[in-house]
């Protein structure tokens, strides 16, 4: 019989089978082949004989991704989430989320927290930012009333047959936006250390809940998050401005730094790529040159 993985904990695994929660262990030939399951994965098992008791995981089906952190496996989109303050606003982090999702084959959608934090003047001027982020193709959300109404139904209408997680930096408030579109869960929330400018981590773990249709992860916050799964062969694929712009450069390996006749600085100097991204993916470059080998021990 096949589930899918909702929640792993001591050793145990509850699958999702038919509406139904059911509760197995690793058979030992997942221990002899090195297999880990994740939540998120599809899984075999075999029913308990009895009742009483467990059934055991025999094997997971391919995956589609899978995440290191959060471990969490065949995610269809990810509620990227970023505080407009408290921390403050930084396109640097989100554009690095970013990378991480566009490697991962994870759909992005940005989620603006903390709006009504910002005086109106600080929000005008955010608003050009985020309609770049729009402009490149990702949907965003910035309510100027934190967790209004009309921004959570539209929420709602996105999980539909989708396993959907909510990701983004320490203390910009994933687990209060979930509980706001699901107040049933009443997730662990945490303040905001004032002199480090960060959150609290409230998330340990990572569960599956389910909401209108589809599956819902909350994940443990990043204070800061490295370039992971990235080479700077393949940095420049992970900017979908770039990749749609990168057919007209002169050379087909175009790294869109300093060669000539390259599109993609054609479109930042006219206006159609968005300054602050260009010079994050300069300063990613930059950080993957500098990174040293990780040599195996044999």
């Amino acid at each position: 019989m096949q589930g899918r993985i909702i929640k792993q904990i001591s050793g145990y695994y509850d699958l999702e089978v038919n509406g139904q929660i059911v509760r197995t262990r690793a058979a030992g030939n997942l221990r002899q082949k090195k297999v880990s399951p994740l939540v998120g994965d599809i899984a075999n098992y075999t029913p308990a004989e009895e009742n009483g008791e467990l059934g055991y995981l025999t094997s997971v089906e391919p995956r589609t991704n899978a995440l290191v952190r959060p471990p969490v496996a065949n995610i269809d989109q990810a509620i990227l989430i970023t505080a407009a303050a408290e921390p403050a606003f930084s396109a640097n982090l989100l554009d690095r989320f970013l990378v991480y999702l566009e490697g991962k084959h994870i759909q992005p959608l940005i989620y603006l927290t903390k709006t009504d934090l910002l005086s109106d003047t600080q929000y005008e001027q955010l608003r050009p930012t985020l309609a770049g982020y729009e402009q490149v193709g990702y949907q965003v959300f910035a309510p100027r009333e934190a967790f209004a109404a009309a921004t959570l139904k539209q929420l709602h209408g996105l999980f539909a047959d989708k396993l959907t997680i909510f990701t983004g930096q320490t203390g910009a408030g994933k687990s209060t936006l979930i509980n706001h579109l699901e107040p049933n869960l009443n997730l662990a929330t945490g303040e905001i250390s004032k002199s480090l400018g960060r959150g609290k981590h409230t998330t340990r773990t990572t569960d599956l809940y389910p909401a209108d249709g589809g599956l819902l992860a909350d994940t443990p916050g990043f204070s800061s998050l490295g370039l992971l799964d990235v080479t700077l062969d393949d940095l420049r694929d992970r900017f979908p401005e770039f990749v749609e712009r990168a057919g007209g450069c002169k050379f087909r390996g175009c790294q869109h730094v300093s060669e000539p006749k390259c599109a993609v600085k054609a479109a930042l100097a006219a206006g159609e790529i968005m300054q602050s991204r260009y010079d994050n993916y300069l300063q990613f470059r930059a950080e993957l040159s500098n990174q040293r080998p990780v040599y195996g021990k044999n």
